[in-house]
């Protein structure tokens, strides 16, 4: 089965309300977009061709190739389509294999139900042809199966990716309710920042919004930062194409840049977690950090940069009225100091955006795992407003 040189349906998948985004990776990458949906892309592309996306993408999750469509109605006909794919051409049958799925059908009350009818396909398809038994379990480092099975409709792909895309492999040490990284990239590929301008990050948190704007403007992609993915374990898999692509992401790296980026937190901690989160990133000399009040963050003056803040939101940490204070403070330092700016505020508590005091130009819609959020944008006038003609544009993703 020579699914690295053969075409065939691929779903990469992401976050809701990222896909936007993911698409515009991913076309600028030179891919045709099949279809476009709330949670990823679809492509008509070989496996091979997956290796690069998975190297590439910062916004995705997995990248999904299909093996087979086929209709079942409850788990017997399921079984029976599976067993018939030839696994002992995919998997080595002295290695490991895990299944993920994605379930949606009437004889189903766990997904765990329909990940062991897979798995057990498998096996006794690969133990019928080698009379050996792979071994299975839950880790997502080796061979990885998904099942997506809706009604009687049904389609096995293999996950290239293994471990999930959406951490890019830097954070080592993860600091107080983090942003995933491939949210913090959306969130900046959002912005009007145009990664030559200063970016000035207060309540930097472990950094990941810093960090993040520091490997956009250098170039940096995930790929550099991993050496293990799905489609490793793949019978046919030749390694010469994963070192191929991963010498192009080095040489394609912007080693001097002109560029100010600015990381302050209160917490001496979540300054140190920032700094060594950076240095694993290869960007720590890229990025000034600062233990500090927020307020008292240097905003370089005369430049027209983006200052962003996530603070916290009142649903897990600290005191709500003390945030009502903090986040009309956000306000006026950014009025006051941030002038020329664009500002940005990324919250899931609206009642606390009101505190805020600056009627916002933008809204940007995001999920922060199940937390409904939006990023406001503040134009930060220097004197008088700016004309129409010269002000961002609203783009169709935002409301």
């Amino acid at each position: 089965m020579q699914v690295f040189h053969n075409k065939s349906k691929v779903i990469i998948t992401c976050n809701k309300r990222l896909s936007t985004y993911l698409k515009n990776e991913v076309e600028s990458l030179g891919y045709t977009i099949e279809r476009e949906f709330s949670t990823g892309v679809e492509l008509n592309i070989t496996l091979t061709e997956c290796i690069k996306l998975n190297l590439n993408l910062r916004c995705a999750s997995q990248i999904l190739y299909q093996l087979k469509s086929f209709k079942a109605k409850n788990p017997e006909e399921l079984y029976t389509a599976l067993v018939n794919i030839e696994w002992e051409e995919l998997i080595d049958f002295t290695g490991y294999f895990s299944v993920t799925s994605n379930v949606d059908n009437p004889f189903i009350t766990t997904p765990l139900f329909a990940n062991l009818k897979v798995k057990d396909a498998i096996v006794d398809r690969i133990k019928d042809k080698k009379d050996i038994r792979p071994n299975t379990g839950s880790d997502a480092n080796k061979t990885v199966i998904h099942l997506y099975w809706k009604d009687s409709e049904a389609d096995i792909f293999i996950d290239t990716s293994g471990e999930t895309l959406s951490k890019h492999g830097y954070r080592k040490i993860p600091g107080k309710a983090p942003m995933l990284e491939a949210l913090a990239t959306s969130v900046i590929m959002a912005t009007n920042w145009d990664q030559r301008s200063p970016f000035i990050n207060p309540m930097c948190g472990s950094g990941t919004l810093a960090i993040e704007a520091a490997l956009l403007a250098t170039n940096r992609r995930p790929g550099l930062y991993r050496m293990n993915y799905g489609f490793m374990h793949i019978i046919g898999y030749d390694e010469e194409v994963f070192f191929a692509e991963r010498r192009i992401l080095k040489e394609q790296v912007i080693k001097n840049v002109d560029l100010k980026i600015v990381a302050t937190d209160l917490s001496a901690d979540a300054v140190d977690v920032s700094r060594r989160n950076a240095k694993t990133a290869g960007v720590d000399q890229i990025i000034e950090f600062e233990v500090c009040d927020f307020a008292d963050t240097q905003v370089p003056q005369g430049d027209k940069g983006v200052v962003i803040f996530n603070p916290e939101y009142g649903e897990r940490l600290g005191v709500h009225s003390k945030l009502e204070a903090t986040y009309k403070r956000m306000g006026d330092f950014m009025k006051k100091e941030c002038k020329g700016y664009t500002g940005y505020i990324f919250t899931g508590n609206p009642d606390l955006a009101k505190r805020i005091g600056l009627k916002a130009d933008r809204k940007v819609e995001f999920y922060n795992g199940k937390l409904d959020c939006r990023m406001l944008e503040y134009e930060l006038y220097d004197g008088s407003r700016r004309p129409d003609e010269e002000r961002p544009q609203k783009r169709n993703h935002d409301l």
